[in-house]
């Protein structure tokens, strides 16, 4: 299996439009940020993601590092699937 990395350009807009595959919905979007919800695993997460042209590579870390916990998912195995 190739390993992909995290991506250095990724928009927010863009990080949502691929989360969809794990049930995450846009719930609402307040100034320069969008709430996804999801209830794939029959508990609701919520994350924050920023609305922006390229979200931080830290900020993007953190936020695949709590997906793959709710996922209950290796980090490198959700990196692998959205990208």
């Amino acid at each position: 299996m190739r390993m992909h990395k995290i991506p250095r350009d990724l928009s927010g807009r863009e990080l949502a439009r691929l989360l969809e595959k794990y049930g995450y919905k846009i719930r609402r979007e307040t100034g320069s940020h969008i709430r996804l919800v999801s209830t794939l695993k029959d508990e609701e997460h919520k994350i924050t993601i920023p609305d922006h042209i390229t979200i931080k590579i830290g900020t993007l870390n953190s936020i695949l590092n709590d997906i793959a916990d709710y996922l209950k998912m290796d980090k490198k195995e959700l990196i692998n699937k959205l990208f």
